[in-house]
């Protein structure tokens, strides 16, 4: 029952402010993977932390960054759902309910792989980095080592998860549905942004004691 009213409040709310509710949802879920993705580290760290004897401290700035640009992506990713169900339509064969061209699902699912993911990883790492205060050397640098491995470990995981969801979700569900499964997706460049981050923290202060 609390799905199902869950899911009511969430379709109204979707039907009175379309993007606003796209914005909210996407932002909550970005900031879920950051929260699971510090939780991890807290674990994966804690032989370092003892060796160190530092304690492990929450960083809140970091999940409100994750929340910031998942809510600006929210409308995106809706307006190019739209897009891709205007230009990339899923003809049905055979004028079955239900039954859609294989090769229609495909160019939507390459459309969305080959024109959106590499957009959004690029904006992922150019908005981390200014929202972190880093300079356009720091910013360039993250890109060369952080978009060529993240955009080939996208490539391995969303393109079936797009496909169950331009395949089977309603339009309105496509954003939460992406977002939901993009919480491990988010885990994911949340800890490969936060090692890139220590590296050129590590870095600059190494730089400054040289001096």
């Amino acid at each position: 029952m609390a799905n199902v009213a869950l899911a009511r409040a969430y379709q109204q709310s979707f039907d009175a402010h379309p993007y606003t509710t796209l914005a909210f949802t996407n932002g909550a879920l970005n900031a879920l993977g950051d929260v699971v993705a510090q939780l991890t580290q807290k674990f994966v760290d804690k032989q370092e932390e003892k060796r160190r004897s530092t304690h492990w401290r929450y960083d809140i700035p970091r999940t409100l960054r994750f929340f910031a640009f998942g809510f600006g992506m929210g409308p995106v990713i809706g307006r190019w759902n739209l897009l891709l169900e205007k230009h990339f339509p899923l003809r049905t064969l055979g004028g079955k309910t239900g039954k859609v061209s294989v090769r229609a699902l495909a160019r939507r699912v390459g459309a969305d792989q080959l024109l959106m993911a590499p957009i959004g990883l690029s904006l992922f790492i150019g908005s981390m980095g200014i929202m972190e205060g880093r300079d356009a050397k720091h910013i360039q640098q993250r890109f060369s080592d952080l978009y060529k491995p993240a955009i080939l470990a996208n490539w391995q995981v969303w393109p079936l998860a797009q496909l169950v969801n331009f395949r089977f979700m309603p339009l309105p569900y496509r954003v939460p549905f992406q977002s939901t499964c993009g919480v491990f997706w988010t885990l994911y460049l949340s800890l490969l942004n936060a090692k890139e981050g220590e590296v050129q923290d590590r870095d600059d202060s190494m730089r400054r004691t040289l001096k």
